[in-house]
C-alpha cells in the first residue's frame, strides 16, 4: 500500500528528441542526447529559418493532496460493516488450549534385569 502511494505520488518528466520523423533518444530523468546535427542546424536555420530536429517533454504530474478518511467520516453502512469485519476476522484465530501430559511428572520403574538379553530378542 506504501508503494501505491509512493508511485501515485511522484512526478516525472519525459524527453524525446527527434531527428526528423525518427525517434533518437528517450530520457525519464535526465536531459536527452541530441543527435549531432545541432551544428548543423545552426547552419541551416540561418538559410532556411526551419529545424530538423525537434524536442518534445511530456510532463506526468503526481497528486499534491492526499484525502485522508476518519471513521465519523464513513456512513453508518460503512462504520458497521467495518467493525463487524474486523470483530469477525480477529475472532477467527483462537488460540489453542494448553496441552494436558497426563504422565508428565511419571518416572519409569528401575531396570533390574536387561530383559532382551535374557529372552534373547534382539531388534533387526
Amino acid at each position: 500500500m506504501a508503494l501505491l502511494v509512493l508511485i501515485s505520488t511522484v512526478s516525472f518528466t519525459v524527453e524525446k528528441h527527434y531527428c526528423g520523423d525518427v525517434l533518437v533518444d528517450v530520457s525519464l530523468f535526465t536531459e536527452v542526447q541530441k543527435c549531432g546535427m545541432e551544428a548543423l542546424e545552426m547552419e541551416m536555420a540561418a538559410i532556411t529559418k526551419m529545424s530538423c530536429c525537434k524536442d518534445t517533454v511530456d510532463i506526468v504530474q503526481g497528486q499534491d493532496e492526499l484525502s485522508f478518511k476518519t471513521f465519523n467520516d464513513l456512513d453508518f453502512n460503512q462504520q458497521i460493516f467495518l467493525v463487524s469485519f474486523s470483530y469477525s476476522y480477529l475472532n477467527l484465530f483462537e488460540g489453542l488450549p494448553e496441552q494436558v501430559i497426563p504422565h508428565r511428572d511419571y518416572s519409569p520403574p528401575n531396570l533390574i534385569r536387561d530383559i532382551q538379553v535374557l529372552d534373547q530378542v534382539f531388534i533387526i
